[in-house]
């Protein structure tokens, strides 16, 4: 590209458009006003979503990089602006998503004095961004957010924060860009040890019960073929921690469920009788082990893993194979040998018919005369999506719920907060799903406190006309917090009961199309015409106000001592 004298704020936007970006979500402010300024003239190849608040663009981001692959970008204004990001990128951070976070800086010559709308965002975020950066000078621009989009996206991706200062906007610099292909001292990717694989291999092979929990980074390294062949030549049975699902069809005759504090009974279970334990591009997180103690003493564990830091961090590994997981499995699958452990999957068959009398059959199809259950609005949302929509869901019991119930059959289509548990994300990061993947249904499934907590996002979907379906469980508690006062606390239900308003009303208000139902005969019909509706559909379902989730591991528990009530 030819040297041209222009200003910082335009060398951002060019660099954003160098880099492949087309969309962008943020919200304007003084510190950043000079790059709002270019984004207006370009506006015809960089388009700009406003939210309603800054939170909100950083879980739009992250919903746009989840089902796209891609890296999403925040901007944001200095102080408060760049502070309300903070929670979207903890929560990137812990749940390895790429974002550029770019926030606005009062002027050097201000730094350190207190001004108007200034905060220290780069101390703030040091400790949730894979890297964060203090532009000063327009000509570190280009090479800055070079380096930003490659460290968010390479490796174990994450967010990369880049504060700019005004007068750097402002100034001019000679602008030529190249794209970032590496930085010395920063291996984003171990090199693969064959004679580990080797080693991981020959484990395997001489297993009689082994088994496998697959996580989020067959997904992030595009492993899914290489997954399903895996696990169909070695015949072992799969389990998936909640951001690792959709990566193998739940339908796949191998997938046996979900691992953790609300997974599925066999595979918690039967943790504790594998002979070999073969973890995939998951990092052994506490709602999934339980009591460390306790978890899988018996197993060998193999960790097909491409962070060092997660490799023997909660859980002693026998072989660690640090590479990309894409890579190691295409290394390893010939090595293996072809099985069917047919009387080890009858064991999780068992253990399957166990949990369905106990707790699916009644959830799913409920015959105790109590209201709609939130397992059973899943259900119902599955047979008219035919597991083809993307669902987004929030924190809390309806979270669980769908995990444990949604049928789907490609990946990417699972979009949670795994790791810091926010709620309030569903609603932007539903938002950036739907523009990440406009032909595909992207459903949010919301409970009523989760919804309030960035209930403002209805504005965004009103001016931007993204047709996302919102699905509230209302069961008037904060529902999760609810079952542990319940269960744990003696019934003391401490700050946990809603006193709600009226959600139609205020869908309404922002021109969605909107439903209350409280009656299981209409239950049908109202999913049927929300997801055949071409414009946003906002469905508010009046659940059992005192359901829980179960199988259930409480805190501390072993994964032996689940309880299926």
């Amino acid at each position: 590209m030819e040297n041209n004298k222009i200003s910082g704020a335009e060398a951002v936007i060019r660099c954003l458009l160098a880099e492949g970006v087309d969309l962008v979500y943020g919200y304007p402010g003084g510190a950043i006003m000079p790059v709002y300024d270019e984004l207006y003239k370009f506006q015809d190849q960089l388009h700009h979503v406003l939210v309603r608040h800054e939170q909100g663009a950083a879980h739009a981001a992250q919903g746009y990089a989840r089902v796209t692959g891609k890296v999403g970008v925040a901007i944001a204004t200095s102080g408060p602006g760049a502070t309300n990001l903070v929670t979207g990128i903890a929560d990137a951070q812990i749940d390895s998503t790429p974002l550029v976070c770019i926030t606005g800086q009062v002027g050097k010559h201000l730094l350190g004095s207190d001004a108007f709308q200034e905060t220290d965002i780069i101390g703030i975020s040091t400790p949730v961004t894979k890297w964060n950066y203090q532009v000063t000078e327009a000509h570190e621009i280009p090479e800055i957010i070079a380096k930003a989009f490659y460290i968010a996206k390479s490796g174990r991706p994450g967010p990369v924060l880049i504060d700019i200062t005004k007068n750097a906007q402002f100034d001019t610099l000679d602008f030529d860009y190249k794209k970032c292909t590496g930085i010395r001292s920063y291996l984003p990717k171990p090199i693969l040890n064959l004679q580990k694989v080797q080693e991981a291999a020959d484990l395997i092979n001489n297993a009689k019960k082994p088994f496998i929990v697959f996580g989020q980074g067959i997904i992030l390294s595009q492993a899914e073929e290489q997954l399903k062949r895996f696990v169909e030549k070695s015949g072992i049975p799969a389990a998936w921690t909640i951001l690792g699902l959709s990566a193998l069809p739940t339908e796949h005759p191998l997938n046996v469920g979900m691992v953790g504090m609300h997974g599925n009974y066999g595979p918690n279970i039967l943790t504790n009788e594998c002979d070999v334990l073969i973890a995939l591009g998951m990092r052994f997180d506490d709602r999934v082990t339980g009591n460390l103690a306790t978890y899988a003493k018996q197993a060998k564990i193999i960790h097909f893993e491409i962070d060092p830091s997660e490799v023997d961090k909660n859980v002693k590994t026998d072989v660690a194979v640090l590479a990309d997981v894409k890579e190691s499995l295409t290394a390893i699958i010939p090595l293996i040998d072809k099985k069917s452990h047919d009387s080890w999957h009858n064991e999780f068959k068992e253990k399957y018919k166990i949990e369905f009398d106990a707790v699916i059959n009644e959830e799913l199809i409920p015959t105790n005369g109590k209201g709609i259950s939130m397992g059973e609005t899943i259900e119902m949302i599955n047979k008219h999506s035919k597991g083809d929509a993307i669902m987004v869901s929030d924190v809390g019991q309806h979270q669980m719920f769908a995990c444990r119930y949604a049928k789907f059959n490609s990946s990417k289509s699972n979009v949670t907060s795994g790791g810091l548990g926010t709620m309030g994300f569903a609603l932007p990061a539903a938002i950036g799903a739907k523009m990440g993947q406009p032909n595909r249904e992207v459903v949010a499934i919301i409970g009523d406190g989760g919804f309030q907590m960035n209930i403002q996002e209805l504005g965004t979907i009103f001016q931007t006309q993204v047709p996302v379906k919102i699905v509230v469980l209302n069961n008037e508690f904060l529902g999760m917090v609810r079952q542990w006062q319940e269960l744990f606390f003696d019934n003391r239900y401490a700050s946990t009961k809603m006193i709600n308003p009226n959600f139609v009303a205020i869908a309404e208000g922002y021109h969605i199309k909107s439903k209350r139902i409280s009656q299981r005969e209409d239950l049908d019909a109202a999913v049927a015409e929300m997801l055949a509706s071409k414009d946003s559909y906002f469905l508010e379902v009046m659940v059992e106000k005192e359901n829980n989730v179960f199988p259930m591991i409480p805190t501390g528990a072993s994964v032996s001592d689940m309880r299926l009530s």
